[in-house]
């Protein structure tokens, strides 16, 4: 996995063409790399990214930006009650709860 500026990149080696390709997948935006070498997908990877910030910036837009930890859930009025009970039967708050159990899942 490919890390840079906050953005991962998962990279795939197509043994037809003899090129590694790439996706950043921290967006909603598709921004693909590619390259011969390790050297050159890194470099591309990071390239992509660049431009990508740079295309935002020029058309005054916001990029996607990685993860924030916010997340927005739905679910029923029951469980949402039956969550929260047990959140509280556990000393924790709703969000602790449903972080911790998330994490141990």
């Amino acid at each position: 996995m490919l890390k840079y500026k906050g953005y991962s990149g998962c990279v795939e080696y197509d043994d037809e063409a003899g090129i590694f390709h790439g996706e950043v997948l921290d967006t909603r935006d598709v921004i693909t790399f590619q390259g011969t070498t390790v050297e050159e997908i890194e470099r591309a990877f990071r390239e992509s990214i660049d431009d990508y910030l740079d295309f935002c910036r020029e058309r005054g837009e916001e990029p996607n930006k990685p993860f924030s930890g916010k997340l927005v859930l739905r679910m029923s009025p029951e469980l949402h009650h039956k969550v929260f009970v047990k959140a509280v039967k556990s000393g924790k708050s709703l969000n602790k709860w449903i972080s911790d159990t998330l994490e141990s899942a």
